[in-house]
C-alpha cells in the first residue's frame, strides 16, 4: 500500500526537517523511516501530526469525504 507521508507532512505546514525536530530525531534518521515505515514509526508520526494513521494512506478527497461526514 502507498503511503502519503510527505503530503501530509506538507499539507500539516511542515517540513521533514521541523517535524523531525518535534520528534526529536535528525532529519536523515525521518527521511529513513519514511522510506518503509514500521508500525511504530506511523503511530509517532501521525500522533506528531495529530492525524489518525488511515490518514497517511488515504487521498485527500478521501480525508474531505470522511470529514464531511462526521
Amino acid at each position: 500500500m502507498e503511503h502519503r507521508i510527505k503530503e501530509v507532512i506538507k499539507e500539516k505546514g511542515y517540513t521533514i526537517t521541523s517535524l523531525a525536530n518535534k520528534l526529536g530525531i535528525a532529519r536523515e534518521s525521518l527521511s529513513r523511516m519514511i522510506v518503509s515505515p514500521s508500525y511504530p514509526t506511523l503511530e509517532k508520526i501521525s500522533t506528531a501530526l495529530n492525524v489518525p494513521i488511515w490518514q497517511l494512506f488515504a487521498s485527500p478527497e478521501e480525508v474531505q469525504s470522511a470529514s464531511s461526514s462526521l
